[in-house]
């Protein structure tokens, strides 16, 4: 499975759970880590922590293997590593203090989604 596939298999598992504000980021040329980085954000820390497992479940069942998770127990902000693909799941609040999409994304594209009406990236 390409790496394009599994970001589309992920991003069908977070519509799927309701994730809200989701957002991919590029990361080939750029990083070693992995091909795609996707950001999306729960509405609690229960929702966090539950997109997150189906996640992994989902990925388990598609590939064998389990991804690494990190920060499921307390829900507010959860990574997990596919190899090709970096998830992370955060609570609003916590994103927003964060602010990992401008670290990561080319200040055009950020300024692009800044303008859109929130939920639409």
């Amino acid at each position: 499975m390409t790496s394009d596939q599994l970001l589309s298999r992920i991003l069908s598992s977070l519509d799927d759970d309701k994730a809200e504000d989701v957002v991919t980021i590029d990361l080939r040329g750029r990083s070693a880590m992995a091909d795609h980085m996707v950001i999306a954000s729960g509405r609690s820390s229960r929702q966090v922590a539950s997109i997150a497992e189906k996640l992994a479940e989902r990925y388990k069942q598609l590939t064998g293997h389990s991804p690494r998770i990190e920060g499921k127990d307390a829900g507010d902000w959860v990574l997990i590593d596919t190899d090709d693909v970096i998830v992370h799941v955060f609570r609003p609040e916590v994103r927003e203090f964060y602010q990992l999409e401008k670290m990561w994304m080319p200040s055009d594209t950020l300024g692009r989604i800044r303008e859109a009406p929130h939920g639409t990236n």
